[in-house]
């Protein structure tokens, strides 16, 4: 029996992204399924984010019924079973045969042809042992959160320890469902054209210039494929409007360039660079960024020397992401606490180059999207006590002016707020988990 083309695509990319560290969205966005149909293009994503979701859950289901530890299984073979299980356990429209058949064929085409016997196996036993478990949590500790959640226990505990039990809850529930893609739009042209193409729309939450898609392909448009509408979640869109405006803007960590080209229009006559370490990424920033007022440097941040200082700065730092699991669920699984510290030190690196490029009187907007005070608060609080000339900023007066101006479209700013800080919370705002500080540079 043939491998369907939609599991094929599936486990190959799930293969790689555990054994070659790689993300699922890239994959999924990439060449290798333009040959798919829209059906089984859909059903591969489906799988492949599924999988990642869920991933301790079926790992759970697969233990249960197996004679061999799940460290002792080839990566193919394990891989192939968790298709197989999140099917079985998630997918009530595909016929248990048929996710059955089609996993233990993905062993063989794996060349692992003597492990077939065994994942059939496995497979059988779980489809008449192992019940659905709903994508719900009645949880009342975190380990129970983390269970039937699939979430890793040391990141739930954190969450409770730092937010509290009940939005721990909304922040893993969120994680487990698809998120909203949501754009940004410059003028209603672009809206009218959308809509001509058989996009369907909804206001954004937060923004007046953000929309969610409800429906239709925004991939396929005219627009997308020219690169004058990007999809951008409601938290990074909220973050650039945070810069504000300047005549000379630093972005230090510029790619893949959504926060880019926010930027450039808001400031259409200001000079922007746009600074990435990595060549391929800095390739992809120049194809994405079109403005002609951004000019795109590959350097390391942290070695540049500009001859003139900049009144904005956007240091979006890479950071551990745990405001996006909904959109890469794979980052729970490779993150460790002991990564967070590493993060740290390189964001606190990166935040005093840029602080370093200000101006007298120029502002810098320090974000992640990561939901850990190691790489939010305690950044902020270790570059300010080396530094006297700068100071923090309340983000509230920033946000008021945002909607004085009619851009904010959120009115409690309260829930938007962490002190002087922005901080959203996936499932408890309807966005990524964003964090962002505000500096001023006094001489």
């Amino acid at each position: 029996m043939p491998v369907s083309p939609a599991r094929a695509a599936a486990f190959d990319i799930l293969l790689r992204v555990e054994q070659q560290d790689a993300y699922a969205s890239e994959l999924l966005h990439s060449e290798r399924l333009d040959a798919l149909s829209p059906a089984d293009r859909g059903l591969a994503t489906e799988i492949v984010m599924g999988v990642l979701r869920w991933r301790s859950q079926l790992d759970s289901a697969i233990a249960a019924q197996s004679s061999r530890t799940l460290a002792k299984l080839d990566p193919q073979v394990l891989t192939a079973l968790r298709v197989a299980a999140y099917q079985l356990l998630h997918l009530t429209r595909v016929p248990a045969h048929a996710a059955i058949n089609q996993s233990v064929e993905l062993v063989k085409r794996a060349r692992k042809t003597s492990a077939a016997p065994f994942a059939n196996a496995v497979l059988r036993k779980i489809t008449a042992d192992v019940p659905p478990v709903p994508a719900t949590a009645a949880a009342t500790t975190t380990a129970e959160l983390a269970n039937e959640l699939a979430h890793p226990a040391w990141l739930v505990d954190r969450w409770a320890s730092h937010f509290g039990m009940e939005k721990a809850a909304a922040i893993c529930r969120h994680d487990q469902h698809i998120p909203a893609t949501c754009i940004r739009v410059e003028g209603d042209r672009i809206l009218r054209e959308l809509e001509e193409e058989g996009i369907t729309l909804a206001p954004g939450s937060l923004l007046t210039s953000a929309r969610t898609v409800t429906g239709g392909d925004l991939t396929q448009t005219r627009a997308f494929r020219e690169g004058r509408v990007f999809i951008q979640d409601e938290a990074s869109q909220l973050v650039a409007a945070l810069l504000g405006k300047g005549s000379r803007i630093l972005d230090c960590c510029a790619a893949p360039g959504s926060k880019t080209a926010a930027i450039a229009a808001r400031n259409p006559a200001s000079e922007i660079v746009a600074v990435e370490l990595h060549p391929h990424r800095a390739e992809l920033l120049r194809r994405r960024v079109r403005a002609a007022n951004v000019q795109v440097i590959t350097a390391d941040v942290l070695q540049m020397s500009l001859q003139e200082g900049f009144d904005r700065v956007l240091a979006d730092v890479p950071c551990s992401g745990t405001g996006t699991l909904a959109r890469n669920p794979e980052i729970k699984w490779r993150l460790k606490p002991s990564d967070l510290s590493d993060l740290h030190g390189k964001q606190v690196a990166i935040l005093r180059a840029g602080l370093r490029q200000l101006t007298p009187g120029g502002r810098a907007v320090y974000s992640t999207c990561s939901l850990e005070p190691e790489e939010n608060h305690a950044v902020v609080k270790e570059v300010l006590q080396a530094d006297p000339n700068c100071t923090r900023l309340d983000c509230r007066s920033q946000l008021e002016q945002l909607r004085t101006a009619g851009d904010l479209a959120s009115e409690n700013l309260d829930a938007l707020l962490d002190g002087p800080y922005l901080r959203t919370l996936p499932g408890v705002q309807p966005c990524d988990g964003f964090f962002a500080a505000i500096f001023e540079r006094s001489k």
